[in-house]
């Protein structure tokens, strides 16, 4: 267990700053959360390759358990229009992050054996994209308003221009293009510390 402590508390300290963080817009489709979450992918990779799909797994739900403790001290914080988090959100966060996270370590694993960059991106973009079609929806769509009728998602389900230039969309389904468009850009960069950490710890087992 000593040996996933780093991986526990990167991927801790990483869910509660971006449970933080999607508190502050950028614009009209995205948070600084959305720049800050898409790294939980590459410290769940990183674990993956040096200790195995097990310790993946513990670390993901190091990470759950984390995330389900942020949801709960949201739901008691109110903000102008009720609590920080609705139940609805932190079903939908809880469930996108276990689908995402565990996608992730099923298709890293499944390719540790290509190229280096292989792995860590295919694991990320698979993670990110689940992910996001989990979240989004659940936390907004009005297909899902039985899931906490109480809980008016209504302005979420208004028509808008895709990202302000595209056809009509549901706001949330622009949030999520946005959201998902970011999680791939991380995916690169991110490709670079895993490269660094294999060069760095290159004598240890995969």
């Amino acid at each position: 267990m000593k040996k996933l402590l780093p991986g526990i508390l990167a991927m801790a300290m990483i869910v509660v700053a971006s449970n933080i963080l999607v508190q502050f817009p950028i614009g009209n489709w995205l948070t600084w959360g959305a720049f800050t979450y898409p790294f939980a992918f590459l410290v769940c990779e990183l674990v993956n390759r040096f200790h195995g799909v097990a310790a993946a797994r513990r670390v993901v739900l190091a990470g759950f358990a984390t995330g389900l403790l942020c949801s709960f001290i949201g739901t008691q914080i109110m903000g102008e229009f009720g609590p920080l988090v609705t139940r609805r959100i932190a079903l939908a966060s809880g469930l996108a992050f276990l689908a995402g996270q565990f996608v992730d370590v099923v298709v890293f694993d499944r390719m540790r054996r290509k190229a280096w960059w292989r792995a860590p991106f295919a694991a990320g973009l698979a993670g990110s994209s689940v992910d996001t079609a989990f979240f989004f929806p659940i936390a907004f769509s009005a297909a899902f308003i039985w899931l906490e009728p109480s809980n008016d998602v209504f302005w979420a389900a208004g028509p808008v221009p895709l990202l302000g230039l595209g056809p009509l969309v549901p706001l949330w389904a622009s949030l999520a293009v946005a959201d998902w468009g970011v999680k791939v850009l991380v995916d690169l960069f991110a490709l670079m510390p895993f490269r660094a950490a294999i060069a760095k710890y290159a004598t240890k087992p995969a």
